[in-house]
């Protein structure tokens, strides 16, 4: 072909190529002979998509013991004994960034349990899309609401998300897309939840990706009744559902509406032969045909189009609300007629515009009270069309965990994840809610696992290659050292130290250590620490980790400061690795928190009961929060670990109430694994040549045995467990895990001897 570019063009292209930079759109059609006729493009836009493979960590396994003989028809196997799931898929919810989640099922080991499951078959992401959402959540304290404000990772995800606008939002949804698009199975099924705001740039993209021909509908989900005037703009009252496929020989059982019950008495009047009767319609107040004709009965043998038989019908359409069912006639003069299906549940095939699903409201029987949970039926519609009892389904912004809910119900096998901790709560307890129904009602249900990249996207995030072997990322792991210690110094506002290990830097008058991105803080390091405190006489002492070894909280408390020194056990927060937060001094360190359990045994047999649990975050600082307060107002937020309602009334007089009135107003959620360390965490590591090895991380899996936690309708905790019976007599380990009100984890180990 001609190429009509001048040789000053010529030179501006090649100075381009020879950079790496993007050629401008204009030229690809010039070009390029394959160029697309339509393209989408942006600042920064690039093909490049993440290919890390991340370890999969599995850091909890949660089963609801049944007691009947397993079912080998159903593809899985539990243990008679225990009543737990021993075999075949477990399902999975993922903590983390959906990114390196995609990249790390996608591209590793854990691609070919996807694939023998038959691959994914259906994805349902209802990705932000409502610009100025955050992450930030309600809860309920002492008969009031406090909103807890995001944290920085999830702050961090709201600015990648919508801080450059558009351009930010699509480059974001670009990658993530192209990762489910290779992640799906052939034949599989996408549909992205959005509204006007993005609809029109998401459609560019999955055109990108899916190619044109593979889009199959938008379907407009009626979301809202309110037809209140608001102004001089139409009221917004729908959602867009883009559905998409992955190749031709896709699922799709086609989903009917039901008829009202009124429409079924018609439907079910027969004459003693079982013909339908029928007498001509009532339109517009005029009756169509003969007046006064009689009724007339008609063989339901003799189906019309599509397997249909049509019928008219005895009363007026107001009065039976039987619209949707009737067929207009082409031809002028014609009697419309109502359709009806000849089988058992006869209804009408759904059209793209759904009306019928109503939206999860505060007095909705569902509801969780979280922000984006979408109604079941909504998700019901979607799974019973585009996938198939025992097919694997995904949504990888599970938000309160609806997808995941109703695929269990409907029997099919899931995966979900979120980047948000309390999201991640909500649907475990939502979860464990729905198998506990199963099993009251006799149905199958399968175990899921609680997975994240635990130390893996840690080391990922500062710059140490997990697939390299472990000699090589040691290595890298020094180079990489005093980049990680200063990271984490300035973010905690300390200064750094170099002549007095094992101290890394001090704060005022207290020393700091900080602890490895890839394991916990364990005691004999706290042991150290302690001998170097007293050799040179600190009496203070912060030691920060992202980990710390389990029981490590009482021994610090009571055996540390008997020797005299003051030790602090802080969170080092996932937010350390946003440097924009880091240099505004945005990042808050945490204490560990403080957990008391009482164990009582007996027979083989024992039980734990919560004694204490004590939490130490902040949010505002009262004083200017007091300020700022205007008259008449009151606000909910916490100050060293409590909940407190500050009030100004209008004369300007504060006042304060601490609402969190005891320790327990803390405990959302509590669980016993009552064998600790019966499961090792055992993961599969990819090397740079693409082999596989198994590793014990040295963990264990929290097989959570019993659990008691608190609902919107029943806030009620137990503090006791349920007794547990022990085979033989011997030396356990028991892990009790407690969940705050904010989605916050504690977890301490107890050790008990069973006869």
């Amino acid at each position: 072909m001609t190429v009509s570019v001048n040789e000053q063009e010529k030179a501006y292209l090649k100075s381009l190529i020879d950079r790496g930079e993007p050629l401008p759109p204009k030229y690809k059609a010039i070009l390029f002979a394959d160029a697309p006729d339509v393209e989408l493009v942006w600042p920064g836009k690039t093909r490049e998509v993440t290919n890390v493979v991340l370890p999969f960590q599995s850091i909890e396994q949660i089963d609801e013991p049944r007691a009947e003989e397993p079912d080998p028809q159903l593809g899985f196997l539990w243990d008679t004994a225990t009543g737990r799931q021993i075999e075949g898929w477990s399902n999975k919810l993922i903590w983390g960034d959906n990114k390196l989640m995609l990249s790390s099922l996608k591209n590793g080991p854990l691609r070919r349990e996807i694939e023998a499951q038959g691959g994914l078959k259906l994805v349902y992401i209802d990705p932000p899309f409502d610009v100025g959402a955050d992450f930030s959540v309600s809860v309920e304290v002492g008969g009031e609401t406090f909103t807890k404000e995001p944290n920085l990772i999830e702050e961090i995800a709201y600015r990648d998300t919508w801080g450059r606008g558009a351009e930010s939002y699509i480059a974001m949804m670009y990658e993530r897309l192209n990762l489910v698009y290779d992640l799906l199975a052939d034949g599989g099924s996408l549909y992205v939840h959005c509204d006007s705001r993005v609809n029109s740039l998401l459609r560019l993209v999955l055109d990108e990706i899916f190619e044109p021909e593979n889009f199959v509908n938008d379907v407009i989900w009626k979301r809202s009744s309110n037809t209140s005037s608001i102004g001089k703009i139409w009221k917004k009252a729908h959602d867009t559902l883009l559905f998409y496929v992955k190749g031709d020989h896709y699922t799709f059982n086609f989903q009917r509406k039901p008829l009202s019950e009124a429409s079924l008495d018609i439907y079910n009047q027969r004459d003693e032969r079982g013909y339908y009767q029928a007498v001509p319609l009532l339109v517009s107040g005029k009756r169509s045909g003969t007046t006064g004709q009689p009724w007339k009965s008609i063989d339901p043998n003799s189906r019309g189009r599509n397997g249909m038989h049509w019928v008219t019908t005895p009363d007026k359409l107001d009065e039976y609300e039987l619209q949707g069912l009737v067929v207009w006639p082409d031809k002028p003069g014609g009697v419309p007629r109502l359709k009806y299906y000849l089988e058992d549940n006869p209804g009408v095939v759904m059209s793209d515009i759904w009306d019928d699903v109503t939206p999860i409201t505060s007095s909705s029987k569902e509801s969780l009270n979280y922000a984006t949970q979408k109604p079941e039926t909504l998700l019901e519609r979607i799974l019973l069309t585009s996938s198939n009892e025992g097919d694997l389904v995904a949504d990888f912004f599970c938000g309160s965990g609806t997808t995941l809910a109703v695929a269990e119900k409907l029997g099919r096998k899931w995966i979900g994840c979120d980047l948000g901790r309390f999201a991640i709560h909500t649907s475990r307890k939502r979860l464990i809610g729905v198998q506990r129904e199963l099993k009251a009602q006799g149905k199958p249900y399968r175990s899921f696992e609680i997975l994240n990249l635990g130390k893996y996207e840690r080391q990922y995030w500062v710059g140490i290659n997990p697939s390299l072997p472990d000699e090589e990322r040691q290595w890298q792991t020094l180079q990489r050292e005093e980049h990680y210690l200063t990271l984490i110094l300035q973010a905690y506002k300390a200064e750094r130290l170099f002549q007095l290990p094992p101290f890394h830097g001090r704060k005022g008058p207290v020393l700091v250590v900080v602890g490895p991105v890839d394991a916990p803080v364990t005691r004999q390091q706290v042991m150290e620490i302690v001998a170097a405190c007293r050799q040179h006489r600190a009496s203070r002492v912060d030691v920060l980790g992202f980990e710390f070894e389990m029981g490590l909280v009482p021994y610090v408390r009571d055996e540390v400061r008997a020797q005299g020194v003051m030790m602090s056990l802080k969170y080092i927060p996932k937010d350390v690795f946003d440097r924009r937060a880091v240099e505004r001094g945005q990042v808050t360190f945490y204490d560990v928190a403080y957990l008391e359990v009482g164990t009582q045994v007996q027979h083989l047999s024992a039980t734990v009961t919560l004694k204490d649990f004590g939490v130490y975050y902040q949010q505002d600082d009262l004083n200017v929060l007091t300020e700022q307060l205007k008259n008449g107002a009151s606000k909910v937020t916490v100050e060293s670990g409590q909940v407190v309602k500050v009030t100004k009334d209008k004369q300007g007089h504060v006042a304060r109430e601490v609402l969190t009135k005891k320790w327990s107003d803390w405990v959302d959620y509590w669980a016993v694994d009552f064998d600790f360390e019966r499961r090792q965490e055992i993961i599969r590591v990819v090397e740079a040549d693409g082999t596989e090895r198994e590793v014990w991380t040295g963990n264990y899996i929290f097989e959570n045995e019993w659990q008691s936690f608190r609902t919107r309708k029943d806030r009620t905790l137990e503090m006791t467990s349920a007794p547990h019976i022990y085979p033989l007599a011997g030396r356990y380990k028991i892990a009790v895990k407690v969940i705050d009100i904010f989605g916050i984890d504690t977890t301490k180990v107890v050790e008990v001897v069973v006869s």
